[in-house]
């Protein structure tokens, strides 16, 4: 059966490192599973691998998307799938990188993004009330309508918070109808690594990246995005350490500031990520602050 490698694991953790040596020890190539280095121009605040990183091994899906377009999951999908099954082909090893959840979930199970069962006036409905009081609103008739839904979804994500919306109101089981699957894919067989560190080494490899971000130029980065007409609403600048830095420009605080809630943000998003990957049973945990990676490498050959 075709096989894939998956490294997964929360924000600076190691990941491309640890991907880069699988692909070049399994003759391999690496899908990226991140949903901000998809995006151009972004390329500090999104930890984007570097020249030297990408020369070392192919990368895959970095650098494509227009920051100003809307992009989904389902787009994503699309991409990743089309380029495992072409590696495949090659007889080389796709390796996926990245600490993105629902991406992950949409390459590892047969994840359905049509609108089956869509009600045209039911939807228009809600793209009114959106239009019309702002997406707040929406997702305040969310939060009523099923709680748990409205918390895996961000306020600003009109698209999906309609649909979910419409599926209940249509008598699905809400956002549950196409984002909770349980059905693998069966177009390959997924091999799961999970990368982790003692907490307060990775806390301080994330303070560190922050600061190594901020020196980079990750203010003029920002500022650059701003001057394409991209701001504090734009879906692509949602991410952590974007958003952060542009309250700075726009004066709501100091840029001692700025950094510390990028710190914060980060840390508590590498707790929601361990959270979502440790729902995988059958993923295998490295923990790099007493493993390296000879032992993930020897624990992969002998499953390749």
């Amino acid at each position: 059966m075709n096989k894939i490698v998956v490294i997964a694991g929360p924000t600076a953790v190691g990941k491309t490192e640890y991907a880069i040596k699988a692909a070049q020890a399994f003759n391999g190539e690496i899908v990226s599973c991140d949903s901000m280095q998809l995006y151009k121009y972004m390329d500090i605040g999104s930890a984007k691998p570097t020249c030297e990183e990408q020369k070392a091994a192919t990368h895959h899906l970095v650098d494509i998307i227009d920051p100003r377009d809307d992009f989904s999951v389902a787009e994503y999908q699309k991409l990743a799938k089309d380029k495992i099954l072409t590696l495949l082909n090659e007889n080389k090893l796709p390796v996926i990188a990245g600490g993105t959840g629902l991406y992950l979930n949409s390459i590892l199970y047969d994840m359905d993004f049509g609108g089956g069962g869509a009600d045209n006036e039911i939807r228009k409905k809600y793209e009114k009330i959106a239009k019309e009081l702002g997406n707040e609103e929406l997702y305040k008739m969310l939060q009523q309508a099923d709680p748990d839904a409205a918390k895996r979804l961000h306020p600003n994500n009109t698209k999906r918070i309609i649909r979910a919306l419409e599926s209940i109101e249509t008598g699905h089981e809400g956002i549950k109808s196409f984002n909770e699957v349980s059905v693998k894919t069966s177009e390959y067989k997924a091999i799961l690594i999970g990368l982790t560190r003692d907490r307060a080494e990775l806390y301080d490899r994330i303070n560190r990246r922050v600061d190594i971000m901020m020196n980079l130029g990750l203010v003029d980065e920002v500022r650059k995005l701003m001057s394409m007409g991209l701001d504090a609403d734009s879906i692509s600048m949602k991410g952590i350490g974007y958003k952060e830095i542009i309250g700075y420009l726009k004066g709501e605080y100091d840029i001692d500031e700025a950094i510390r809630l990028i710190k914060r943000n980060s840390r508590r998003y590498a707790k929601r990520q361990l959270t979502w990957f440790k729902r995988y049973d059958d993923m295998k945990w490295f923990n790099l602050s007493y493993e390296g990676v000879g032992d993930m490498l020897s624990w992969l050959e002998k499953r390749i």
